[in-house]
């Protein structure tokens, strides 16, 4: 951005084209609900401030840790509010803490109505959710972004906004679950795929580092497949759920660009694609889940 304003600056900072990873798994949980004609609006509403809450606060304490490690200083992608020396770091940090104490406190209302030892997960979410590049000894920087990502924006996010609403666990549930995990870590590969340059030069151990350029595009590609057969699990339950077919075209666009062997600045689109493919994938399987209930 040119001479961006102060709103415009925040509005990147949160990472807009990150939120379909929170905003999925409360649809694709509420679908199962449907189901089971278990739907709980208002405390799908609550799960969903409880998911977007994490996922601000977790972009914001990204961009503050990465920034004040120097992480950040030669970025190829968009914009970072501490990196780029437009937003004082400690404003960033206060943002942070700020929306994840706003997911404290709507996690705490849903437990309160739920199940207090949903407590217990809601906590281990906030923790995680500072620590990814925070702390002492930051996890995203040792390879395990891509099981945080999995667990909490797929497993957890996704079980727990079913689990409020029917009060049961169920496999069609676990099934659901497993396919958003895989196209939010689908997310957050590409993101790191885009970065290993950058992020080996400044000693910031990912995954996609780890593994290198070609196995990271496999492995993202492997990602999608997963989406896929947990389709077809679903599908055991009704043929429905195969409405989350629809996400497919998003997902070969994006695949495509990935297995070219783009690079830098090309892969953004697929960040864009990859989030609007895990948010079509959540709606089209929600629909069929209600249509099967």
């Amino acid at each position: 951005m040119t001479n961006p304003t102060r709103s415009q600056l925040w509005i990147a900072g949160a990472r807009p084209r990150t939120l379909p990873a929170a905003i999925a798994p409360v649809v694709a949980g509420t679908g199962v609900a449907a189901f089971y004609d278990s739907v709980v609006w208002w405390k799908a509403l609550l799960a969903l401030g409880v998911s977007l809450a994490l996922q601000i606060g977790v972009n914001y304490a990204n961009d503050y840790s990465d920034g004040i490690k120097g992480t950040d200083d030669n970025r190829v992608g968009p914009l970072r509010l501490v990196g780029s020396g437009l937003v004082p770091a400690k404003q960033v940090k206060s943002a942070a803490l700020a929306f994840l104490a706003l997911g404290g406190v709507l996690g705490f209302a849903l437990a309160a109505t739920s199940s207090w030892w949903m407590l217990l997960v809601g906590a281990a979410a906030i923790l995680a959710a500072w620590t990814y590049t925070g702390g002492p000894s930051p996890y995203g920087y040792r390879a395990l972004g891509e099981v945080s990502v999995f667990v909490f924006f797929g497993l957890v996010a996704v079980l727990g906004t079913a689990y409020v609403q029917i009060e049961d666990l169920t496999w069609l549930a676990v099934a659901v679950a497993i396919g958003v995990g895989a196209l939010a870590c689908a997310i957050l590969v590409a993101n790191n795929l885009r970065d290993i340059p950058t992020d080996a030069e400044s000693g910031k151990r990912t995954l996609a580092v780890l593994l290198g350029d070609t196995n990271t595009r496999r492995f993202y590609v492997l990602l999608l497949l997963v989406a896929l057969g947990c389709l077809v699990w679903a599908s055991a339950f009704t043929a429905w759920a195969l409405l989350g077919l629809v996400f497919v075209p998003l997902a070969v666009r994006a695949r495509q660009v990935v297995a070219s062997g783009a690079g830098g600045m090309a892969l953004i689109p697929v960040l864009r694609d990859t989030g609007l493919a895990e948010l079509v994938y959540a709606a089209g399987l929600a629909l069929g889940l209600a249509l099967g209930a």
